[in-house]
């Protein structure tokens, strides 16, 4: 029975998550030191802080199966819906003058924002409930095969969080790591958040508007060409594309699994600049596929 007890008892142990500094996560006292040393922090500050963080291991189980391992369809099904469709026109209307402003001043379509937010939290309505400071720990020092990229990422949030007064204790995202309205990374917060409504304030926590200019301002940021198509649909049989483009284009063929076979599309630079928010392929599909609904849908919502 004490063997049994004791097996529980370790189970429980390993499943709950628990002090991230006391479990001596190898490579945080040499991280607090360069933090210290590069930036300026104060020790004792920072290792209060560390103290009180959580290792997450089901932080670890989550990016271990990220929603793209799905069949495509299963995946599509979960972000182009009809509740995305419908929220997406309210937050259209809503917004209809910041998104016009947007796309006028950084060449991104309206309905490419509006995707992008709607594909990662619905509006705004679910933007994760890990806390941000714990899954950065966590997959920088227990992730090897992305560490130097979170570790990155978790300097950039102590950062972040000193220049905006954030709690770092407070503020919850996604099990990467990424924060507010638009999901961004730390690092993106830190070099594309901008103050789109003009209040000397940069929130993308809670502001949608700085979100909506945020967004554009990251696609425009990686490469986004107005006016350059995304994704023109190639038909199944030969591979013959329905309208004929620039040469000089560059472009890549891909192709999605559906029910009866293979769908192939041409993908331009502004599709690949769609995978720097996500890198996958699906992903970029979900965003240009919602953005093509939502233009329909409000076509139709339109008055004549």
């Amino acid at each position: 029975m004490r063997i049994i007890f004791t097996f529980i008892a370790l189970l429980a142990w390993l499943l709950v998550p628990h002090s991230a500094y006391s479990a001596t996560l190898p490579g945080i006292p040499e991280f607090i030191d360069e933090m210290v040393a590069k930036h300026q922090f104060k020790r004792d500050e920072l290792e209060k802080v560390f103290a009180r963080a959580q290792h997450r291991p089901d932080v670890i189980e989550a990016i271990s199966r990220p929603a793209t391992t799905k069949p495509w369809l299963e995946y599509r099904a979960a972000f182009v819906n009809r509740q995305r469709v419908q929220f997406g026109l309210e937050f259209w209307n809503k917004y209809r003058h910041t998104l016009r402003r947007a796309e006028q001043q950084y060449g991104v379509p309206q309905e490419i924002i509006i995707a992008v937010i709607g594909v990662e939290t619905i509006y705004g309505r679910n933007a994760g409930n890990f806390r941000v400071l714990d899954a950065l720990i966590t997959l920088a020092f227990d992730y090897p095969r992305r560490a130097p990229f979170f570790r990155s990422e978790l300097e950039n949030y102590l950062l972040l969080a000193r220049d905006q007064q954030f709690d770092l204790l407070d503020i919850r995202g996604s099990y990467a790591g990424a924060m507010g309205i638009p999901q961004f990374m730390p690092s993106s917060y830190r070099n594309y958040a901008v103050d789109f409504n003009n209040n000397r304030t940069i929130d993308l926590l809670r502001e949608n508007v700085d979100a909506i200019g945020s967004v554009a301002n990251y696609l425009q940021g990686y490469g986004w060409i107005k006016g350059e198509p995304v994704l023109p649909e190639w038909a199944a049989a030969g591979v013959t594309p329905h309208k004929t483009f620039v040469r000089e284009m560059p472009a890549r063929l891909i192709d999605f699994t559906v029910e009866e076979g293979k769908e192939y599309w041409l993908a331009f630079n502004n599709f690949e600049i769609i995978t720097r928010y996500n890198n996958s392929d699906f992903y970029a599909m979900t965003v240009f596929q919602l953005a093509e609904e939502l233009k329909a849908a409000r076509k139709v919502s339109q008055p004549k």
